[in-house]
């Protein structure tokens, strides 16, 4: 049996239209702290998946004590389909598109995100460099987080100046105005 070709282009059509209404990210079941303020809608959604380096360092105000300290990320941005789409890394914490463009940001708020996991984050961007995809960014959400806390290990004069990579994962979610 032959399909006529106007079934076709209605089948088609009624599967964009399911496509468009399939569910945006939402952050309603986030903390108060990491939402974006009202006034503002995705502009892009990216997995991060890399590493953070920590360092074993002296602690500020007691220099016999030592602990890891944060270093930066090292990750690649790809969007839900896998395709890589950018790069994060730092410092400064930096996020740049294939295209190019890039933001660095000033944090607002961090959330707890569970026992192992680098916790929730909000961030506003700086103004663009380039104009690509990151240009008019406001807001960047950490969110979906896994893995990427300080290590285990001790972290000691005996061992101060070492350096550890941490596998992490977290979703990036960018807002622009509305």
């Amino acid at each position: 049996m032959q399909t006529s070709p106007t079934i076709a282009v209605i089948a088609a059509v009624l599967s964009l239209s399911a496509c468009a209404g399939a569910p945006k990210f939402s952050q309603q079941s986030l903390p108060e702290a990491v939402q974006v303020p009202a006034g503002h809608r995705v502009a892009m959604e990216t997995v991060g998946a890399g590493e953070i380096t920590y360092e074993c360092k002296a602690k500020k105000d007691a220099a016999d004590q030592f602990e890891w300290a944060f270093i930066g990320p090292d990750a690649v941005l790809s969007d839900r389909s896998g395709k890589a789409v950018g790069k994060y890394f730092g410092p400064p914490a930096t996020w740049q598109s294939n295209d190019g463009s890039k933001v660095t940001a000033t944090q607002l708020a961090v959330a707890p995100a569970g026992a192992g996991n680098i916790p929730y984050q909000l961030v506003k961007a700086n103004p663009s460099i380039g104009s690509g995809e990151m240009f008019g960014i406001s807001h960047i959400q950490r969110v979906s987080t896994k893995g990427g806390v300080a290590p285990a290990a001790a972290c000691t004069a005996a061992n101060a100046g070492s350096r550890q990579k941490v596998q992490y994962q977290a979703d990036y979610i960018f807002w622009k105005a509305a």
